[in-house]
C-alpha cells in the first residue's frame, strides 16, 4: 500500500493523476479483486481510493488523512456531473449529548477540509469500468460553515429532547439525519419523547446531494 502523502500537495497530484482511470485499473494496482456489486460492500469504493491516496486514519475518528486535517469523500456521479446519492459524513450521537458543541462535533471536524473524488457511477456501468473524475479540494467557506452549524445544532436539539422519530430527510440546508444501519436489527440506545431511555436504528449525518451538486458546479465552472 502506498506511504501516505507528506503534504497537501502531494495529496492533490496523487489524486489527481487518477483521473480518468477506472476503478478495475486501481484494484489491479493494489492486486484487488472486484466485488460484482456494492450490495455486501458498500463501503468498497471509498475504501479503494483511502488505500491507493495513502489514507491513514482507518475507523478512527479524525479525517482520513490527519496530519494533513483532509478528509477522503468519493462522489458517485451521472453523465452529466450530478451527484447520485446524499454524501456519508459520520454516524450521529443519539445519548450523552448535552452540552456538545458544533466545533467539537465530529461533523465539523471531518468537513473542516474535504479532498472529493468524482466517480461515474450510474447503475449501468459495471463497477470494474466505473471511472475516477477529477478530483478537488474544498474547505466550507464562512456562509456554507454557519448552514453545516445550524442545520447540526437544529437536529441535536432535536435527537436531545427525545424528538429523533419525528427528524425527517427533508429537515437541514445542508446537512441530513437518516437511519444508518445494516439491517433493522441493529438498534442502538436513544432518548424517548418523554425522556425515557429507547431503542432506535443508528443514524447518520448526511451531506444533501444538491449542496454537493453545488459544489461540484462552482468548481468545474472556476477551472
Amino acid at each position: 500500500m502506498p506511504a501516505s502523502p507528506a503534504t497537501l500537495d502531494e495529496l492533490l497530484a496523487r489524486s489527481t493523476a487518477l483521473a480518468g482511470m477506472t476503478l478495475g485499473q486501481l484494484a489491479a494496482q493494489l492486486q484487488l479483486t472486484v466485488p460484482q456489486n456494492l450490495q455486501k460492500d458498500k463501503g468498497w469504493v471509498g475504501q479503494l481510493l483511502e488505500q491507493i491516496l495513502g489514507a491513514s486514519a482507518g475507523s478512527k475518528a479524525e479525517p482520513d488523512f490527519p496530519h494533513l486535517a483532509v478528509e477522503l469523500k468519493t462522489l458517485p456521479v451521472n453523465q452529466q456531473g450530478k451527484p447520485l446519492e446524499s454524501t456519508y459524513v459520520c454516524v450521529a450521537p443519539l445519548t450523552g449529548i448535552a452540552g456538545q458543541q458544533w466545533h467539537e462535533s465530529w461533523v465539523c471536524q471531518k468537513l473542516q477540509r474535504v479532498l472529493w473524488v468524482p466517480i461515474l457511477a450510474e447503475r449501468n456501468i459495471p463497477l470494474a469500468e466505473r471511472m475516477v473524475g477529477t478530483a478537488f479540494l474544498w474547505q466550507p467557506n464562512a456562509e456554507q460553515q454557519l448552514a453545516l452549524q445550524q442545520d447540526w445544532e437544529e437536529l441535536m436539539e432535536q435527537i436531545s429532547l427525545g424528538g429523533i422519530a419525528s427528524i425527517r430527510g427533508a429537515q437541514g440546508k445542508i446537512l441530513q439525519l437518516r437511519p444508518k444501519a445494516a439491517n433493522s436489527k441493529a438498534l442502538t440506545a436513544a432518548v424517548g419523547a418523554e425522556g425515557e431511555p429507547i431503542r432506535t436504528l443508528p443514524r447518520g449525518f448526511y451531506l444533501k446531494a444538491g449542496f454537493t451538486a453545488g459544489l461540484l458546479q462552482q468548481q468545474f465552472q472556476s477551472v
